[in-house]
């Protein structure tokens, strides 16, 4: 017979999972009525209460906003190889969804660690996982933090910093950046290292130079055309992402501008594709499958989660041929 999880509580109470998790936590925002309704249910369905020893599942939950793009390929691919070498399968979820139905089957699978990837993480969704007793890391792009949860993640800031003072190396001082969602905290470290690098360099930050994005090639391609519009457009971009910069060079390709002469362009990520494009992308490479191998060590207990709450592996820059000394 299986076990009964926090979900059949959740039915058989009448109530959402966040609300059984609250009952279980103690939290004061219950009314006495649902709490006792909580309560009758756990007895009814026979669950049992995070703290008390539970028989390992043998999987790994590895949760992502989408599977569909190159860089979660490469986080699945580093979160299967460390499964594979702890013994444990890995089940891979995409929370495009209701986050009632990622989180429902998450919690009904019991897994014995979850690596979260999403860029819609609520409170209530940490404490309906906390709940459970289940190891939760979160894992770098997601979109709130929570002081209760360790995290894995790339040096954004000084890789910004090290993209943007390769561009002023090369002579640029009109550089733009394209940001990804604003949400993000990847997103705010890699907008800071960029104006970090220019006010090193003492040059005045300018705000038409700095556009939004969204990660994605559309969205890069977007911000790019907003760029190459202005009176004075940008020399060189740092696209925030390589998604974001493989945008911007097919923008630049379609009006005929030259690459890397009259625009350089440096991304973010190093994707296995990067290398490939033309021209081939200058970038900054973050270790994303040691990102999620590291995440997942960690949700299954193979190694301590970091003192600080968050594990920040380093980023290299690569230099490729999309940049090159401007003539302005």
């Amino acid at each position: 017979m299986s076990r009964a999880t926090i979900a059949d509580v959740a039915r058989a109470a009448g109530v959402s999972v966040p609300t059984v998790s609250k009952v279980l936590n103690g939290r004061p925002q219950i009314s006495t009525a649902t709490r006792r309704r909580v309560e009758e249910a756990v007895e009814q369905v026979g669950y049992a209460r995070p703290g008390r020893p539970r028989r390992r599942a043998g999987l790994v939950d590895l949760v992502l906003g989408a599977v569909d793009s190159p860089w979660a390929q490469e986080v699945v691919a580093g979160a299967e190889a460390e499964a594979h070498d702890a013994g444990v399968g890995l089940v891979v979820t995409a929370s495009r969804g209701p986050e009632a139905e990622w989180l429902g089957a998450a919690l009904r699978r019991r897994s014995d660690g979850v690596v979260l990837a999403v860029t819609d993480l609520t409170t209530a969704t940490v404490d309906a996982l906390l709940g459970t007793g289940v190891p939760v890391v979160l894992l770098d792009r997601t979109g709130r933090s929570d002081p209760r949860l360790p995290s894995v993640g790339a040096a954004n800031w000084s890789g910004a910093l090290a993209a943007t003072e390769h561009l002023l190396g090369l002579g640029h001082t009109r550089i733009a950046t394209i940001v990804g969602p604003d949400h993000l905290a990847c997103s705010a470290e890699r907008v800071d290292g960029y104006l970090a690098a220019l006010r090193r360099a003492g040059i005045p930050a300018d705000d038409d130079l700095v556009v939004q994005g969204d990660f994605r090639s559309d969205g890069g391609r977007r911000a790019a055309a907003a760029l190459l519009d202005l009176a004075a457009p940008p020399t060189a971009v740092f696209a925030g992402s390589d998604l974001q910069a493989f945008g911007v060079l097919s923008e630049a390709r379609d009006r005929g501008l030259r690459l890397p002469e009259d625009l350089s362009v440096v991304g973010f990520d190093d994707l296995s594709v990067a290398r490939f494009v033309t021209p081939a992308l200058t970038t900054v490479r973050q270790p994303h499958a040691d990102m999620a191998a590291q995440a997942v060590r960690i949700a299954l207990g193979r190694q301590p989660a970091p003192e600080s709450g968050r594990l920040e592996l380093t980023t290299q820059l690569v230099l490729r041929a999309s940049t090159t000394t401007t003539t302005d």
